[in-house]
């Protein structure tokens, strides 16, 4: 009897063992759709967020050709493309910054920052130049680095803001609450004319995304939850928050939008469970 019971933990080890070495390991594209009167036709966009140096294949060539693939308008791209510490004696900027330049050669390319990027861009007496380096070579590519700043896309109803939180709003546990009037302060006010995209990192705070005026706003963070269960979702954010509201997929306030990324890669737990990496590919539906 106690040998059957063994033998079926054993089973079970194992599989958790390969179902997390296959979510760390390969990605899947999901589509999502919003609509909006705000502009004529159809654009699409991919969405990348937090590889935190990850590879996929050689040269992330699999990535690369699957956004090729999609065919986007534009790429955009939610931040914590490199993970903020040394492996190694470096911080591995390398595969994020590849994979963008490669993709500025092909498509539009709007980023803005996300935790990590922020922090080696601010504690330089750890890092250095090292973020000032990464942000030139991908403005030299081609690359448009909103760092609390905005771009029109040329031809296009469309807006795009970038939105760079600092440390305070990405506490463990318990959040940090957020003034109404942040948001302007930081990026000036939402283009109420145009298509306003918001590239926000930390999704906890959508509402006030909502609220400044974000038709469309992506984010990245949460990694999925992490492990996902079914019915229960996410279990917990990098926060630390036990089944994080805002998870991963598509959220709406007020007919307001958000697409959560669940990520490209992990940092410090290299763990996924039921919850493979993830490519986003974004349909905006216009009239």
């Amino acid at each position: 009897m106690w040998i059957y019971i063994l033998a079926a933990i054993l089973a079970l080890i194992i599989l958790i063992v390969l179902v997390i070495y296959h979510d760390i390991h390969s990605f899947v594209v999901r589509e999502y759709e919003v609509h909006t009167d705000k502009i004529k036709g159809d654009y699409t966009f991919a969405l990348l967020s937090d590889l935190h140096g990850y590879v996929f294949g050689k040269d992330n060539a699999p990535l690369l050709q699957a956004i090729k693939d999609a065919k986007p308008d534009a790429v955009l791209c939610a931040g914590d493309m490199f993970t903020g510490h040394y492996v190694k004696g470096e911080v591995q900027v390398g595969p994020g910054l590849h994979l963008l330049t490669d993709l500025a050669e092909l498509f539009p390319v709007y980023m803005a920052n996300g935790n990590h990027e922020h922090k080696v861009k601010t504690y330089k007496e750890s890092f250095g130049n090292i973020y000032d380096r990464y942000r030139s070579r991908l403005q030299r590519a081609g690359v448009n680095v909103l760092e609390n700043d905005s771009a029109d896309i040329p031809g296009t109803n469309i807006r795009v803001t970038g939105l760079e939180l600092s440390h305070d709003y990405f506490r463990k546990v318990i959040m940090n609450s957020m003034e109404d009037n942040l948001i302007d302060r930081m990026v000036g006010h939402s283009d109420k004319n145009r298509f306003q995209v918001l590239i926000a990192h930390n999704p906890q705070y959508f509402p006030n995304y909502a609220k400044w005026g974000a038709d469309l706003t992506v984010s990245g963070h949460i990694h999925g939850g992490i492990i996902r269960l079914p019915l229960l979702g996410g279990v917990i954010s990098p926060a630390l928050v036990l089944f994080p509201k805002y998870d991963g997929g598509k959220f709406e306030i007020d007919g307001k939008t958000m697409i959560l990324s669940r990520g490209l890669g992990t940092h410090s737990i290299h763990v996924r469970f039921l919850n493979p990496c993830e490519l986003c590919i974004i349909h905006v539906r216009g009239v």
